[in-house]
């Protein structure tokens, strides 16, 4: 399987896909950084802002207005570790931590781009739209069938620009139509929720270097997220209670997102909670039912929503 995948809850996407032992498909961005020493400048956050003219610089430079955003320069283990929201410049100063970074706090939707590129041509992309929860988490994400034209220009151009060399998949974040992160992969998420293909598509990318997927039936997904507060040292629930959740109407997949053999604290997690489990479905209400049944495996209820999707604050 060379889907090079760290985490086993996500192998289920890619086993059975036919996919020669000598072509690596990255899933996680520390082999994406290995594999491509020419363009991994990418997974450093202040080149992506000033390649666009956003104003940023690392701490030890004060920001000339509060407030703004501050994260690692580069996090290769994600779910965004170690970034805040600074408010003043007292706030700066307390914060203020060799290898960070500020940046303006964007507002505007949160969006994930999935993005197929041969030789720095955008050749077909998939955006999810995120709806916060509070703390860096989720609620659910909406894998999107249809097309947002502006930011795939926006995202087109950028590419044509910095990487007129690559092939391969990239994944984008973006708030307000700007970009925050760019990884050398695709959002292993949620594949299975870009239909029948798409993954064998991705394997001729990496081994052939060209794009070609035919999407007769490209529809709506949706990724709901289950998390628990923090401080507690979570169990897997029994096999059979899950595969009763995944066998409800309308649910595509379920992962258990974390390692019950490991103390919670090794795991990467956002300060708004402890992620315990995904649920991808074809049906947003379907979708929650099942979630429902699937928090109460491990004693907890479902985030819901605090903000609205047009006013999301930044995470990356």
């Amino acid at each position: 399987m060379p889907f090079c995948e760290a985490d086993p809850w996500r192998w289920q996407y890619f086993e059975g896909v036919a996919c020669p032992a000598q072509v690596r498909i990255p899933t996680e961005d520390p082999d994406a950084y290995e594999w491509y020493p020419q363009h991994r400048w990418v997974y450093d956050k202040l080149r992506v802002c000033a390649s666009q003219g956003i104003a940023c610089a690392p701490h030890g430079v004060e920001p000339p207005r509060f407030p703004v955003f501050s994260k690692p320069i580069t996090n290769l283990r994600g779910m965004g570790v170690g970034s805040r929201v600074l408010r003043s410049l007292e706030d700066y100063r307390a914060h203020l931590i060799p290898g960070h970074m500020w940046m303006p706090l964007l507002q505007g939707e949160h969006v994930s781009t999935d993005v197929a590129v041969v030789r720095g041509r955008a050749l077909w992309s998939r955006h999810s739209c995120g709806v916060p929860a509070g703390g860096g988490t989720f609620d659910y994400w909406t894998i999107e069938a249809a097309r947002r034209l502006p930011l795939e220009a926006y995202l087109s151009g950028w590419i044509a620009q910095h990487l007129p060399t690559y092939t391969g998949m990239m994944n984008f974040e973006t708030i307000g139509g700007r970009i925050i992160d760019t990884h050398l992969r695709f959002a292993d998420q949620w594949p299975d929720l870009y239909g029948d293909g798409w993954l064998e598509a991705v394997v001729a990318l990496y081994q052939h270097g060209r794009w070609q997927l035919d999407e007769p039936g490209r529809a709506d997904g949706y990724s709901l997220a289950v998390f628990g507060p923090h401080g507690r040292q979570y169990q897997h629930p029994p096999a059979a209670a899950v595969a009763e959740v995944r066998a409800l109407p309308q649910v595509a997949s379920v992962q258990i997102t974390f390692h019950a053999d490991r103390p919670a604290a090794a795991h990467p997690m956002p300060p708004g909670g402890f992620r315990l489990a995904i649920l991808n479905s074809r049906d947003l209400e379907a979708g929650r039912a099942a979630r429902e049944k699937l928090a109460t495996l491990f004693g907890v209820r479902p985030v819901s929503s605090v903000l609205a999707r047009a006013h999301i604050g930044q995470a990356g």
